[in-house]
């Protein structure tokens, strides 16, 4: 882990610039690459064999994932870089708050409309610029033993921009055996549920990329409805 953010870290963050975003390796641009492949060792050292199901859609997307812990982001970022819509609290954690700053996180203050507002109008942009932007519908972390309702006014920026939305279901362990222990305990703040977590024996950790949701102008209820029951059926709940 010392290696891994001392050294690997700081070669990441320089390939984030505008120059790496024009240079591609194999399709992908070079600064994804980057990010992406500091991601997967980021898990790897957390002990997670990360397996792939599925393809994730290319170019603008919004994709929509299942969420318990922090590690979710960069689980998520070492199959497919995107822009996520997280809580502005995460801007502040060390190292993680950082990278995703670096990785064109968009922050929302909750309980504020006016910074919602403003976040649907970025996810808006990106959208409609081509780029890829990645929700947590539920609104949080859950405990890991379900799935709650998803939030449909996040998926208005897919049907304004007339892009697909892809589920993502987020299995940690054998069969999502590991959900609950992934997922932070109650009151429990970042720094020690990063530490629990380091310490866990080795585990797999899976990433399904579901069928598409088309962009539905009868309703954004219904996307939102059909993403996550599609996640809930891969994860067997």
């Amino acid at each position: 882990m010392v290696l891994h953010v001392g050294i690997g870290l700081p070669l990441t963050l320089l390939m984030i610039n505008p120059l790496c975003a024009r240079l591609g390796l194999r399709g992908e641009p070079l600064d994804q690459w980057a990010i992406r492949l500091w991601s997967l060792a980021m898990v790897r050292i957390f002990g997670w064999r990360v397996r792939r199901y599925g393809t994730p859609l290319p170019g603008a997307a919004l994709f929509v994932a299942n969420h318990v812990s922090w590690i979710d982001i960069t689980l998520m970022h070492s199959q497919r870089v995107v822009g996520f819509v997280a809580k502005s609290e995460i801007a502040r954690w060390p190292l993680i708050g950082w990278l995703a700053s670096r990785g064109g996180t968009i922050y929302h203050h909750r309980g504020s409309n006016d910074s919602l507002h403003g976040v649907m109008h970025q996810m808006v942009l990106r959208l409609q610029a081509g780029r890829a932007v990645g929700v947590f519908p539920e609104g949080g972390t859950s405990a890991g033993d379900s799935i709650r309702v998803f939030h449909a006014r996040i998926f208005q920026p897919a049907v304004l921009a007339g892009v697909p939305a892809q589920p993502v279901a987020l299995k940690y362990g054998a069969r999502g055996c590991a959900q609950t222990i992934v997922a932070f305990a109650p009151g429990e703040p970042f720094l020690a549920n990063f530490w629990r977590l380091l310490g866990e024996p080795p585990r797999v950790a899976e990433v399904h990329f579901l069928e598409p949701v088309a962009a539905s102008e009868d309703g954004r209820r219904r996307m939102a409805d059909t993403c996550r029951q599609r996640i809930a059926d891969a994860m067997g709940l």
